[in-house]
Formats: C-alpha cells, structure tokens, sequence
C-alpha cells in the first residue's frame, strides 16, 4: 500500500460520502422510476455514470491508459451480469420500499462468498461459512412477509414481485463480484469502471425495442442525476480504497440502512417493519464478520509469506 493510502479516516470518510451519493441515486431512481422500463433506467444509470468517471480518469491522467485491455470477453461477461443485476435491482426498488431493497440487496456480498468457493475454489472454512447461512436466513426474515403477499394482488402483489427482483439482483450481483475478481488479476480499475459503463450503456439499449416511456423533463433530469450520483459514488468508493484497507472501509457500507430509513420516512412516508430491522441486524451482523474474517485471514497469510521469505 502506498504512502497515500495511510489514511484510514479519510478512506473511511470517502467511503461514508460513497453511501450517502449512491443512496442519492437511489432516491433519484425511486424518486422517477414509477412506470419507467428497468431498462430505460439502466440506460440512463450508466450512460451519465460516464461523465464524472471520465472527467476523473482526465484529471489523473488515466484516460488514455483506461481503454487498454487484455480481457474484452470478460468485460462483456461483467457487463452483462451487471445490467441483469441492475435491471432487477431497479425494478426490486421501484415497488419495494427504499429501506426494504437496501436490506434484501445486503444478500450480494454473501452470494460472492458462495460463488468464489464454487467457481474460483476460494477456500472458505467454517466460520464464514456460518456467517453466510445467518445472513441468508436474515435476508429471508425480509422478503418472506413480502412474498406471502403475493395472494393479496395490487400492492401487494407488487412488493412480492420486487423483493424477489431484488433477491435475484443480489444473486446475479454475487457472480459479478467474482467476475470482477477475475478481472482484477491483468486488468486495472479504471478499465473496469469505464468498459463496465459502456457495456451496460450499450447493453441497455436493447430493450428499446420493447418500448421505453415518453419522459417528463423532471423524470429525465431525475435520472440523469441518477446516473452522475453513480458515476461519482464510483469514484469516491474507488478513493476510499486509496486511503485505507477495504476490511476498514467496508463495515461502513451498512451505514446505508440507517440513512435509507431516515430518507424513505421523510420522502416516502415508509415505516420500517420489525421483520425488516430484525433481519436487517442478522445480514449486517454476518456481513461484518465475514469482512472481519477476511481480515483476519488477510493477516495470517501476510505473516505466513513473511515467516517463509529467505533473510536478506
């Protein structure tokens, strides 16, 4: 880690303002989202994220470093998991309430522990793998009272539909976390950020076809903040990991629940069930164990590679 990066309360406050602009998004989608295509949505989500991206690869002089790629396939892999992920996702937030879709979302870094064991062979051992059965089982204790609504039809049957498209973002959001780890091995940040962005604007696009709706100017200025809310939430979340550890930062990620509440109670008049708070604190719980394991584990293997290094 270099000098820059010895800065743990800062990498810690980038990443809290990473929350605060994504929830920002959120809003925005939420805000603009009704009877707008998923789609459409992700269109506008990751075409705009371009432009402070861009800006900021301009100003480190990255730009013309960040097109240069040995992976294309694996781009268009990641591309496609994540617009299958942020479509779900966007649909999940629209029906459901904001603090109900950040809680079921909690599910995808559990799914990225499942899948690594599965298809990168990370070795995953008892604990972590405890952590991940609690934080399934918190997530359940969300969705299940939005599932059995599916009976009641209208409303209800709307928030079943939504908990089960965030769930299933979640999972696809899972695979595209180990995407992005395969990714990381010859590829550098800036040009997964950037080919990500312009995949899922491009990947977007084909459901055109299948008929996008007409925009007011306040739906389109909504989701065009939406999409530089993304974009700059990247770049605050990238420069968070510049400053300190990611077993440092990433505990702050579930700060997102607390404001998501406080903002859908005051924009959207949603009130919080006690099955969401209840289950929300078991994922939470899992999530940060898991992060406190991986550090733990992080730790022991620096300490093995040194005892095994030859003296100078």
């Amino acid at each position: 880690m270099n000098s820059q990066a010895q800065n743990p309360l800062r990498g810690i406050a980038m990443k809290v303002i990473s929350v605060v602009v994504f929830l920002g998004m959120q809003t925005f989608i939420k805000s603009a989202g009704e009877g707008i295509p998923a789609g459409q949505i992700t269109f506008y989500r990751s075409a705009f994220a371009l432009l402070p991206i861009l800006g900021y690869l301009a100003l480190r002089r990255e730009l013309s470093t960040a097109f240069r790629t040995e992976s294309p396939f694996g781009h268009l892999k990641r591309g496609l998991l994540g617009v299958a992920a942020m479509a779900c996702g966007f649909y999940g937030l629209i029906q459901l309430p904001l603090p109900d879709a950040i809680a079921i979302g909690y599910a995808s870094p559990l799914m990225a522990v499942i899948f690594a064991a599965l298809i990168l062979k990370e070795q995953v051992r008892i604990y972590r793998w405890t952590a991940v059965a609690l934080g399934i089982f918190g997530v359940l204790i969300i969705t299940w009272p939005k599932l059995s609504m599916f009976e009641q039809g209208g409303l209800g049957a709307s928030q079943a539909t939504g908990a089960l498209a965030v769930l299933l973002s979640a999972i696809i959001g899972g695979l595209a976390m180990v995407q992005t780890r395969q990714l990381v091995r010859t590829e550098k940040t800036a040009t997964i950020v950037v080919f990500f962005s312009l995949t899922a604007s491009v990947l977007s696009l084909i459901s055109y076809p299948l008929g996008w709706a007409p925009l007011s100017m306040e739906e389109k200025l909504f989701l065009i903040g939406a999409g530089f809310c993304g974009g700059l939430g990247q770049i605050f979340l990238t420069e968070s990991y510049r400053h300190a550890d990611v077993s440092t930062v990433a505990p702050f990620d579930y700060s997102s629940i607390i404001l998501g509440i406080v903002i859908a109670y005051f924009l959207f008049g949603d009130v919080p069930t006690w099955q969401m708070l209840l289950g929300t604190s078991i994922t939470v719980s899992a999530g940060i164990f898991i992060i406190y394991r991986e550090h733990q584990l992080g730790l022991e293997r620096k300490a093995a590679r040194k005892a095994s290094s030859p003296p100078a």
